[in-house]
């Protein structure tokens, strides 16, 4: 190893993978976990002590090991690597929320009196409920109003070929990330999606513009090309890669200003790591918004076309972003 590596070694930080993990307090329990053995250990005291002179110890202690046994599971136990309170609990709220949200800012109708009733009989099921979207508009700008919480804007980046770089522009690429991860002050998020693409309307444009191509060996390439794409989408399914990073602001003045000036700082800090970031206007956010709810686009979400943020901009609604489609790249 040349002294250059050792120095860099010498320097380097071992970052844990999860950087949220909550402390150890006390004989390697954390304050939550505590809390739960805590209040169960002095409910179970409480307990025996107001009984003991009526209840046998050992009927006590076929009530109490079985809750002894479920306080310790929920404290220490973990399910599909979440902690076992906190899996119950998100469980429960599962089964209590309501299961079908509709698209309806005006509230859902109530049903005729004999649907209520085949309902309460046990019939067709719970009624659905509406679909509350936190976006309240999205102005021309890019700008999205998202009420109590702020605003939030939209920026599509560009993904960068990590492993075909050799080992020092890796450094260099991960030490230009970590310069714009040091420079944050507001939430960020950095957001992977992939959805599923359709290669129709690629297969379709070749075939057309194959007769008009200027010589016929281009002709003989455009539908060879074409039946390459259609016998892809046969074999395989594919999907579009989209990398999205989300900037948030609190409201106040000039909150929209502010996040642009921001777009603009993390398109200059991402430069140096090798990624381009572009900031998606209104039309484009809202399209975006409507393939991230709905890829398929059979349904329209009118919950995106409320009132904009601030007066000074019109909404744009997903009818009018649905007049723009940009072009995308397959990966």
């Amino acid at each position: 190893m040349s002294p250059a590596d050792r120095a860099r070694d010498r320097t380097r930080v071992r970052i844990p993978a999860d950087v949220e993990r909550p402390d150890k307090l006390l004989a390697g329990l954390t304050a939550r976990q505590l809390a739960i053995l805590g209040v169960t250990a002095v409910a179970l005291w409480a307990a025996f002590t107001a009984t003991r002179h009526a209840v046998p110890i050992a009927v006590f202690g076929v009530v109490a090991v079985p809750v002894g046994a479920v306080a310790a599971m929920l404290a220490l136990g973990r399910f599909e690597g979440v902690a076992a309170d906190r899996w119950v609990s998100s469980a429960w709220r599962h089964h209590r929320s309501p299961h079908r949200l509709v698209p309806a800012p005006d509230g859902i109708t109530p049903p005729p009196t004999f649907v209520g009733a085949a309902v309460s009989a046990g019939g067709p099921g719970p009624l659905p409920a509406p679909l509350r979207l936190p976006v309240t508009g999205i102005r021309a700008d890019g700008i999205i109003g998202l009420g109590a919480d702020g605003l939030a804007l939209v920026c599509r980046a560009s993904a960068v070929t990590f492993a075909l770089r050799t080992p020092t522009e890796q450094e260099a690429l991960v030490a230009g990330f970590a310069r714009f991860l040091n420079s944050l002050a507001e939430p960020v998020e950095v957001l992977v999606r992939a959805e599923p693409v359709d290669l129709t309307p690629a297969i379709d444009a070749l075939l057309d513009s194959a007769p008009g191509l200027p010589h016929p060996a281009l002709e003989v390439a455009a539908r060879g090309h074409a039946r390459f794409l259609a016998e892809l989408a046969e074999r395989r399914d594919l999907l579009r890669r989209e990398v999205l990073v989300v900037l948030r602001q609190r409201g106040g003045d000039d909150a929209a200003g502010r996040l642009h000036r921001r777009a603009a700082e993390a398109g200059a800090a991402l430069g140096a790591a090798g990624v381009t970031l572009s900031v998606l206007d209104g039309p484009q956010t809202a399209e975006c918004l409507a393939r991230a709810l709905d890829p398929a686009g059979t349904t329209r979400l009118p919950g995106l076309a409320g009132p904009a943020a601030y007066d000074t901009e019109e909404p744009i609604t997903l009818a009018q972003s649905a007049r723009r489609q940009p072009n995308r790249t397959v990966h």
